[in-house]
């Protein structure tokens, strides 16, 4: 590992977003080209990942001639997954990807524009930081971050840049969802008192892969540069492939699950993270030697900071040893439901034309009321070229090109990192998670939560 790079990383995990902010400067006007009206947009793949394969591919696929993009190089540490990823890009677009063995050499080659970013959870806000440094637009997976010193640090990286940054949270790319959130703001629904959100699966080898993991040689991958700032750990081809069942590389379900769901309760209702969260569950089921647990749920307490008497309660349930992979998220009011399984306002539930007459209320009665179009969430580990990621990869494209703010930028990706890692400390301690304003830090029994 270079010098700079190791300071870099030293940086980072001190939370050193300040200390980034001269090589920031130095590299944004180093690299960054104004992209015209007619320019070819440079894209290069950070980590060509399954997700990157199954999902970013055929979506942008669905777009870049439209909007004259282009993919010019693959970045990936594990050699088996660079070449694949050069030659199916090749075959894609019918010209020579250039396959780059890291980060380092794909950005010294001055040849990208922008970048999308699927590595492992862990790692997608320090490869932001990276990406803004090198002048590059940059397509983020969610989690967006698991530690608040990285949730920090790629924040103010990403708002002292100039570059057009998209969060992979596709739910607000949904024409449902954005009619469900006019709808809230518009004051019909009346005041929000509780979510319910769900994420229920039955699929024993979920995040796991052992056919891969049995080609995974430690000569074919760079490991030190796989851990970045983590504590260092022997290599383990496991942790590697299987990330997501591994503190600290990955939360599991709070990251992959639940900040999607979360993300929309931020969006509608402009609360920046949770008062306040508590969490219970295990490992039920799957006796593989996971670290993250195969079950959890989460009670969570969002309104405003200063004023503890309004507000509603949020929960996350998710299991994934009895489920059908149709995540659930239903709001509620005194008046009815707002369901994003049906795509329905209704006054199911809510309080009737009698009861508020006697209790000498006004109805608050909720209309039916169609949200838009269904536009499905898909569950699946890979969810293709589907309607909101689509959607998602365009606005971002169109964005480097209008150099608009998309539709899912930093802002809510630090937010729903909040809330992820409050669910996380919760559930590593068994206490209240809290959040400190001042401090941007999440709190346990009065300490700084980090691993």
């Amino acid at each position: 590992m270079s010098q700079p790079r190791r300071q870099f990383l030293q940086q980072v995990a001190l939370g050193g977003a300040a200390a980034l902010l001269p090589r920031l400067a130095w590299s944004a006007s180093s690299y960054k080209r104004i992209i015209g009206a007619n320019d070819r947009v440079r894209v290069g793949v950070v980590g060509f990942s399954d997700r990157h394969r199954n999902s970013h591919m055929p979506c942008f696929l669905q777009h870049y001639k439209a909007l004259n993009f282009d993919v010019v190089g693959v970045s990936d540490i594990w050699s088996k997954r660079r070449a694949e990823g050069a030659a199916l890009w090749q075959e894609k677009l019918g010209h020579p990807v250039a396959a780059y063995r890291n980060n380092d050499e794909l950005y010294a080659s001055k040849s990208v524009d922008a970048v999308f970013i699927g590595t492992a959870d862990f790692q997608h806000a320090l490869h932001a930081i990276e990406a803004v440094q090198a002048g590059c637009d940059a397509y983020v997976e969610k989690p967006f971050a698991e530690t608040m010193a990285d949730n920090r640090a790629a924040l103010k990286a990403v708002k002292n840049s100039k570059q057009i940054v998209q969060i992979g949270s596709q739910r607000r790319s949904g024409a449902n969802y954005l009619a469900a959130e006019q709808f809230i703001k518009s004051g019909k629904f009346g005041p929000i008192t509780m979510v319910e959100l769900t994420w229920n699966v039955n699929q024993p080898g979920r995040w796991r892969r052992p056919e891969l993991v049995a080609q995974l040689r430690e000569a074919d991958v760079d490991w030190k540069r796989y851990l970045l700032n983590r504590p260092f750990e022997a290599y383990d081809p496991r942790k590697y492939l299987e990330y997501r069942l591994f503190w600290p590389y990955s939360s599991g379900l709070p990251g992959q699950w639940m900040s999607h769901q979360i993300d929309t309760v931020h969006w509608f209702t402009g609360l920046p993270h949770p008062r306040s969260v508590v969490a219970n569950g295990g490992i039920y089921m799957w006796k593989d030697g996971r670290r993250n647990w195969d079950t959890l749920t989460a009670v969570f307490d969002y309104g405003p900071l200063q004023d503890p008497s309004s507000g509603f309660q949020v929960t996350f349930a998710s299991r994934m040893h009895n489920g059908d992979e149709h995540p659930a998220e239903i709001y509620y009011s005194n008046g009815g439901e707002l369901n994003l399984i049906t795509n329905r306002v209704s006054p199911t539930g809510g309080l009737t034309k009698q009861h508020a007459e006697a209790m000498h209320l006004p109805p608050n009665l909720l209309p039916e009321f169609n949200l838009a179009s269904a536009e499905a969430v898909v569950a699946s580990a890979n969810t293709g070229g589907d309607v909101l990621t689509s959607n998602h990869v365009r606005n971002w494209m169109e964005c480097v090109r209008s150099r608009q703010q998309p539709h899912a930028p930093v802002e809510a990706g630090y937010s729903h990192s909040i809330a992820n890692i409050m669910t996380t400390a919760a559930a590593h301690t068994g206490l209240k998670a809290t959040f400190d304003e001042k401090t941007q830090e999440v709190m346990v029994g009065g300490k700084v939560f980090t691993y």
